[in-house]
């Protein structure tokens, strides 16, 4: 007989937040091993059990053997355990414990003419205040930020986009228009629209293939960001799991509605901005069960601006059974939306634009008014979970994405067109649509598998991605917009096969180590429909069909030392690569391939005492990247260059105090350089600076919450700030912009189920420029005479913009486990 006596205490000696512990909900005890002799005295196995934020023992090592025999005994009993996740607040945690299992020896019957049943075993006890961190898996790199929103949603945001700021080292840009996708600056890149970081939700793939606009296009303005919960940034090829475009990193949105009911919001702000959303999470469900709804639309901050759009995104999670759950996902979206596009400084300043003649008018002014887009996307996702014998676990997801866009922009002019003879130049205004299919499963594994009677951390994980794309550029005449040439006209078929396997063990009390490779094949296929009718020959069939295939492998590798409890030193290094465009590709070609490679190596601290928190971050970086990308006035989109480097730092800073004070601050620096021929490899510093990309980013978040009483009725209140400081950026022939300060500001009034708020973005009014160039055009007409002076171009940001808002919540219950 044997009576199991669990108890649970924290590993660690390091103060930490205070968390509920987890609740055992159930635990059969082990099984007496069969083969071995009867016991005597007591056997003693003591356990470390890794609980997971669905209550569920996703790891077991054996700290203190009583013998192989007792030990996988044990093992086995704790792989069954189920929990009530500890949790801090309402948020879910993951914890590591210590749990002693004790094996007695079954004691002699008494002496009694008929002996009754044996009882059955007790349960197993469990008692304790647990402390733990938030549920994650640990980091793979110092820049592998898991970044709960929390609080700091209180901050002034546009779009689910915004939140990316929450990361050190990012800055976003736009000159496309409310509802085109970000340019985003990340670790020193440019990272455009997506060619350099890979955007997943929730494991769908984001990024789009040969896409018009830009291989890598990831438009994220259909994400609800009140259904945002969290967002992983794997900053550099660190993970085994990042896949195609992970070349500066990985940003993951993670969804999740924490607040049960109903929640209704409307805002009214400057120049006609309208913004309604609706989000509501079932009070018998979890955060992982919603629908949300958004409108926006707006006149924009000056002429030809205007946007709509609306989406809508629904989830549900269903339990299959003890050991499987079910997650579907679903989200539909249409936006139309202006663009200003781009204006020379000279004619600003010499107040030459068809606007009124006075400073701000000419600043927001435009050349062209057939600049804009529309855009759709439907997407499907359905992801089963798993947990299987000995503590593995299975993840599948399948997904479908329909997508399609359309945009017009004119960065030249009257520049390039070569009208026929006796003809007036047509104008280069430039259409680039887009629209496509992707289908594909991701997966991943956990066998739980045991190596010297401890477990170990193996993950095996896959993709099948297929695309089928239509992509298309076409010039378009300056008067009627009819398309009178075509830039490209393909149809693509890409399909990507990707696996990775990683590992993480711990050969010291000390040391972690996690290494993995990952390897992706793909298969391109290109009808160029926009072939030669003619060639030397004679007449031929203006099509022509390009099959082609790449392949590569990319280990990662890093290595944690804890110097003390709460100090620990991170060393990373890595490969990745972006894919290559389809369209560019020759026929039976070995496809190459944008092969970057980075190291890391940087600081980890955290402290935390009662209800308050701090943790800081500082890393030293450097990359290389084999095939890089600058953007090209000519094509409106980026063009190759050859190989780059970089050399940068960073900072940051979190202090959270209970659900009052929430303060994040990031200081970043980066110098990106085009290396000389025959340069050494070592020399990351030398050579000609990219152009665009900023070498200093600073940026702060920070939300305070309070309660009032007022008129005897306690109201509950809260003031945030969003402030962006952006250092000069390098523009071509040597010249630098401007340096950007901006500040956002909010407050909030809540009594009872109504809340008032009020938003200032822009506080200062400044005017400034969301993204800027330098190169040659002419905008003076068709028949004006083309300067070759290169000149600075600009496309103006928003000014001050102040906005209210009006939010019910309805039917609030506290969230169920």
């Amino acid at each position: 007989m044997f009576i199991p006596t669990l108890v649970l205490w924290l590993l660690s000696a390091s103060p930490e937040v205070p968390v509920t512990p987890p609740v055992p909900v159930e635990a059969p005890p082990p099984v007496m091993p069969a083969d071995v002799p009867p016991l005597t005295e007591a056997v003693r196995v003591l356990l470390r059990l890794t609980i997971d934020s669905g209550g569920e023992v996703s790891q077991v090592e054996v700290r203190e053997s009583g013998g192989e025999a007792y030990d996988r005994a044990a093992m086995a009993a704790a792989l069954r355990w189920r929990f009530e996740p500890a949790r801090r607040g309402e948020e879910p945690l993951e914890v590591r414990v210590d749990v002693p299992v004790t094996f007695e020896p079954v004691a002699a019957p008494p002496p009694v003419p008929a002996p009754e049943p044996p009882p059955k075993p007790e349960p197993p006890v469990f008692s304790t205040t647990v402390r733990g961190q938030s549920a994650a898996s640990p980091p793979v790199a110092v820049g592998d930020f898991h970044i709960t929103v929390g609080q700091l949603a209180d901050v002034p945001r546009n779009s689910a986009t915004d939140l990316m700021l929450l990361a050190p080292g990012v800055m976003l840009a736009n000159h496309g228009g409310e509802g085109h996708a970000e340019t985003v600056y990340l670790r020193g890149f440019d990272a455009g629209e997506g060619k350099d970081v890979e955007l997943r939700l929730d494991g769908v793939p984001l990024n789009e293939v040969s896409h018009a606009h830009g291989h890598g296009y990831a438009d994220t303005y259909f994400i609800i960001p009140e259904l945002v919960r969290s967002l992983r940034v794997t900053e550099g090829p660190y993970d085994p799991s990042q896949g195609d475009f992970g070349v500066a990193g990985t940003v993951e949105y993670q969804l999740g509605l924490e607040q049960r009911g109903i929640t209704a919001s409307a805002s009214y702000g400057g120049f006609a901005s309208r913004r309604l959303s609706l989000v509501w999470g079932p009070p018998e469900s979890t955060a992982a069960t919603f629908i949300g709804v958004l409108l926006r639309q707006g006149h924009g901050f000056g002429p030809n601006r205007a946007y709509a759009n609306a989406g809508l995104m629904a989830q549900t999670e269903l339990r299959l059974g003890p050991e499987t759950k079910l997650r579907l996902f679903g989200a539909s979206y249409g936006a139309r939306y202006g663009s200003a596009g781009v204006v020379r400084e000279t004619d600003v300043v010499d107040a030459r634009l068809p606007c009124g003649p006075d400073a701000d008018s000419q600043f927001f002014c435009l050349y062209d008014p057939n600049q804009g887009g529309a855009s759709q996307r439907h997407l499907a996702s359905v992801e089963l979970t798993s947990r299987l014998e000995r503590g593995g676990r299975f993840v599948q997801q399948a997904f479908a994405i329909a997508r399609q866009m359309r945009s017009r922009e004119n960065f030249t002019g009257f520049l390039q067109d070569t009208p026929p003879i006796g003809e007036a130049q047509r104008g280069d205004n430039t259409e680039q649509s887009y629209q496509g299919t992707t289908v594909g499963l991701r997966g991943r594994y956990t066998p739980g598998l045991t190596w010297a009677g401890q477990p170990q951390p193996l993950e095996l994980g896959y993709v099948a991605r297929y695309d089928t794309v239509h992509t298309r550029a076409r010039r378009l005449r300056d008067k009627g917009g009819a398309p009178y040439a075509t830039v490209f006209d393909n149809q693509v078929r890409v399909t990507n096969l990707g696996a990775y396997l990683s590992l993480r063990g711990a050969p010291l009390e000390w040391l972690t180590l996690r290494g993995g490779v990952r390897v992706d094949t793909f298969l391109f296929g290109v009808e160029d429909l926009n072939r030669p009718d003619a060639d030397r020959q004679g007449a031929r069939i203006p099509e022509e069909s390009v099959e082609a295939y790449g392949f590569f492998a990319s280990p990662r590798a890093s290595a944690e030392v804890r110097l003390t409890p709460r100090l620990t030193w991170l060393t990373s290094a890595g490969l990745g690569a972006r894919s290559s465009d389809a369209a560019g590709l020759s026929d039976a070609e070995f496809a190459p391939y944008a092969r970057v490679t980075s190291g890391e190596t940087g600081l980890g601290w955290r402290w935390a005492d009662g209800p308050s928190a701090l943790e800081l971050r500082s890393a030293v970086f450097a990359t290389r990247v084999s095939q890089d990308l600058v953007f090209s006035e000519t094509t409106g989109r980026n063009q190759p260059i050859g190989p780059s480097q970089r050399l940068g730092a960073f900072g940051s800073a979190r202090f959270q105090w209970e659900q009052r004070l929430d303060v994040q601050a990031s200081l970043a620096w980066a110098r990106a350089t085009q290396p000389l021929p025959g340069a050494s490899p070592w020399r990351l510093w030398d050579g000609t600076v990219l152009p665009y990309i900023p070498q200093v980013l600073g940026r702060v978040d920070a939300s305070w919450r309070g309660t009032a009483t007022v008129a005897r009725q306690p109201v509950g209140w809260s003031v945030a700030l969003g402030h962006s400081a952006i250092g000069p950026k390098p523009l071509p022939l040597d010249r630098y912009s401007e340096s950007i300060f901006l500040f956002d500001v909010a407050a909030r009034a809540r009594w009872r189920a109504v809340e008032l708020g009020l938003s200032v973005e822009n506080l200062l009014d400044a005017r400034w420029r969301e993204s800027e160039f330098n190169y040659v055009s002419n905008f003076r007409g068709p028949d004006a005479p083309a300067s070759l002076l290169a000149t600075r171009h600009f496309s103006a940001g928003a000014p001050r913009t102040v906005s209210g808002t009006l939010t019910v919540y309805l039917d609030l219950q506290e969230d169920r486990p």
